[in-house]
């Protein structure tokens, strides 16, 4: 019964939480597109004349979502990435979450990986619409540590926390922001999530840089 009235929850603020990233994406695509300048696009144009060093092929950057209400979910996850090719990335990084529904609050942690791939890398080199914004697919492996109790209410396991592997896929849209710094628009199907601790989809914007 607690786990339906958290289905609920998530559902009904779903629209509120996918609206607000909407309207801060737009706000920063705006931005970008009035500021951006041709040499501030990554490493990666078809005109870069060197090989990238190691440190130019590093980024950092991760998101940070809030939620607040009926369910309140609290989430950090920085990362350290690599381009492993003008087209692919990845990167890893730890991540914590707060999750609480009404009064009962708990502390999810873990880690997780991804590989991105840049299916078109400027978008205004196909469509003349300016600014600098990409299309990527993404694939994710998140493993994270679950109280017992909690999620497996009223019968917790022997164990005080034990662990969910699950797998994310989807894309989205970057933002390119400066040489180095994009803001990014992702949608995310979880492929298992038998205790609802992810939105289907699961919507997320995060900053590289």
């Amino acid at each position: 019964m607690i786990l339906n009235n958290k289905i609920a929850a998530i559902i009904r603020q779903s629209r509120t939480v996918l609206l607000i990233n909407m309207l801060v994406f737009i706000s920063f695509s705006n931005i970008s597109g009035q500021n951006a300048k041709e040499d501030q696009f990554p490493f990666n144009q078809k005109d870069q004349k060197e090989t990238p060093s190691f440190k130019d092929r590093l980024f950092f950057g991760g998101n940070l979502g809030l939620q607040f209400g009926t369910v309140t979910d609290i989430q950090v996850s920085p990362i350290i990435g690599y381009w492993v090719l003008p087209r692919v990335a990845v990167a890893i990084g730890p991540t914590y979450r707060y999750y609480k529904y009404q009064d009962n609050g708990t502390a999810i942690y873990g880690a997780k990986g991804y590989i991105q791939f840049a299916v078109i890398q400027d978008l205004s080199s196909v469509i003349p619409m300016g600014g600098h914004t990409g299309i990527f697919l993404h694939l994710e492996d998140e493993l994270l540590s679950l109280n017992s109790y909690y999620w497996k209410w009223p019968n917790p396991s022997t164990s005080e926390r034990f662990y969910l592997n699950t797998v994310l896929a989807g894309g989205g849209i970057s933002q390119h922001l400066g040489r180095r710094s994009s803001l990014n628009f992702m949608v995310l199907w979880p492929l298992n999530n038998p205790y609802d601790i992810y939105s289907n989809p699961e919507i997320r914007i995060s900053f590289n840089f």
